[in-house]
């Protein structure tokens, strides 16, 4: 084991009305990853912040040694010339740069002239995505151009450029494909090989399983037990070490008999407008009923999400074929004809799509139920309002100091309950969910799978995408699997297997 390299002591970190970090104590070492694990709010995402040095997180108590010396950051230039980087779970891109302008936003290659020099930019970007094994894109392509997966990548090379020896990453492979998965893990394991210190921020056990050394708990904003080797805990005393309680059922599925055809769709088809000729959906079919949890599953890039977009009328415009809702004909030119019909969409880019970052938590939840809170003169009746989003609030059992905080003060799963409450607030006849899961603790998902279970209960038609092949096998009742663009099969839950899913979504089985 090698030597420590980063101490953080007795941090103590609050916000108005919020201990975030309370006597927390952390310790990393050179050539090792140390995964940081707990709840969503459980202050993970919080200590990472304070060792960078983002504001206001500099003003905490406690201290941060740096190989035996005292430090305190108080921005993150201050972080980055310690040589700490972190990769955060929120993409921070400008879509409208290329590539390579990402990665070396702060750090342009000039000549004497101060002129950039874009074959020299372009050349060191290249030479980061070839160490991390990335072919699908290149250093001029446009961000804005890139699925979530490959941002992230952007990313991860952005941070590995900056060669930095103290490394954090929090939810790197949240959007990315296994092939990604595995590029990233490689060189994880020549950093370690080179002695860079990393701390892991992940809800994936089996990613843990893979790479990490040792493993400490944060819960409430405390260290639980001691810092852990990876072979010395059993998946079972983690996940009681996150929640304080033992956790009997992790796809908790509720018994439920289907009902009639709520949703069908015929002939769906959506083009690639960036391949002209090619289509991203190609003649989907398939119904949805009451009583029923419908998982979609496939790769990442088989047309999954532009499926469901096409459904919910995003964009407007782009999908051909037929939609039946309760026997009827129906078309959604926008987004807005969906929702008045009684569909709502939990999008895979929370950030992107999802939420309206910078407004409130009240704001966010009701922003698509205003008609519901609102008199014949368009006057929002505040009290009826507020009182709509705190029932929400208990019944999701969302961590905030208040409804008026901003959204983006809050964790990324207590962000995703809040994108749950504003579909629940329209009281939908459909709800689709993409991703919902993605970045969630594994406490918030049981609540989740919970929730879903009792929408179905209550005459809700759940539709839910899935990466996660556990997931999507632990809480549908049938699968569909798409891949290049095409629904391959339907599989009943007790047809389900992982190296089924598998065979049709790469296409080796037909």
């Amino acid at each position: 084991m090698g030597e420590v390299v980063l101490e953080m002591k007795n941090i103590v970190k609050d916000f108005p009305g919020v201990r975030a970090l309370n006597d927390v104590n952390f310790e990393a070492r050179s050539g090792e990853l140390l995964a940081l694990m707990g709840e969503n709010g459980a202050g993970k995402s919080t200590l990472m912040k304070v060792l960078s040095g983002v504001w206001p997180y500099p003003t905490y108590e406690g201290d941060i040694y740096l190989r035996g010396e005292l430090k305190r950051f108080y921005n993150t230039k201050e972080a980055e010339a310690a040589g700490i980087a972190i990769i955060y779970q929120e993409l921070n891109l400008i879509p409208e740069l290329t590539v390579a302008e990402n990665i070396f936003l702060d750090r342009q290659m000039t000549n004497a002239f101060g002129a950039i020099q874009w074959s020299k930019l372009f050349a060191e970007t290249q030479r980061l995505l070839d160490e991390l094994n990335i072919s699908d894109f290149k250093p001029t392509d446009k961000v804005r151009d890139l699925t979530v997966g490959k941002q992230q990548m952007v990313e991860i090379a952005k941070a590995l450029s900056k060669k930095a020896d103290i490394l954090v990453f929090d939810e790197p492979t949240s959007a990315l494909t296994d092939k990604e998965v595995a590029a990233l893990f490689e060189i994880i394991r020549k950093l370690k090989r080179q002695g860079v210190c990393m701390s892991y921020i992940s809800h994936k056990m089996e990613e843990l399983q893979q790479i990490a050394d040792r493993v400490v708990v944060l819960r409430d904003g405390k260290t639980i037990g001691p810092v852990t080797p990876i072979p010395e805990i059993t998946l079972d005393q983690l996940i009681s070490r996150m929640v304080g309680r033992d956790v009997k059922d992790m796809f908790p599925k509720g018994q439920f008999q289907r009902g009639e055809k709520v949703l069908e769709v015929k002939n769906f088809e959506i083009d690639n407008p960036d391949l002209p000729g090619q289509k991203k959906v190609k003649n989907a079919s398939f119904c949805a009923y009451k009583g029923e949890i419908l998982g979609i599953s496939g790769l990442m890039g088989s047309g999954r999400t532009e499926l469901v977009s096409g459904i919910f009328g995003a964009p407007p415009g782009a999908a051909r074929g037929e939609i039946y809702l309760d026997n009827k004909l129906v078309r959604f030119r926008s987004p807005h004809a969906a929702i008045e019909h009684g569909i709502g969409l939990v999008t895979e880019d929370r950030k992107r799509i999802g939420l309206i970052l910078g407004q409130s938590i009240l704001q966010n939840m009701t922003i698509s139920s205003l008609e519901t809170v609102t008199n014949m003169l368009g006057i929002i009746n505040e009290s009826k309002e507020r009182s709509l989003a705190q029932d929400y609030v208990k019944r999701l059992a969302i961590k905030t100091p208040g409804l008026d905080v901003k959204i983006d003060t809050l964790s990324g799963g207590n962000q995703q309950k809040v994108i749950l409450a504003k579909w629940l607030n329209i009281k939908p006849k459909v709800l689709i969910l993409d991703e919902p899961t993605r970045g969630i603790d594994v406490g918030a998902k049981v609540e989740i799978y919970n929730l879903l279970n009792k929408l179905v209960e209550e005459g809700v038609t759940v539709i839910i995408i899935s990466s996660e092949l556990p997931e999507v096998m632990g809480i549908s009742d049938r699968i569909l699997v798409m891949c290049e663009g095409e629904i391959v099969v339907e599989l009943t839950r007790e047809q389900a297997t992982k190296e089924l899913i598998m065979a049709y979504a790469t296409g080796s089985q037909k």
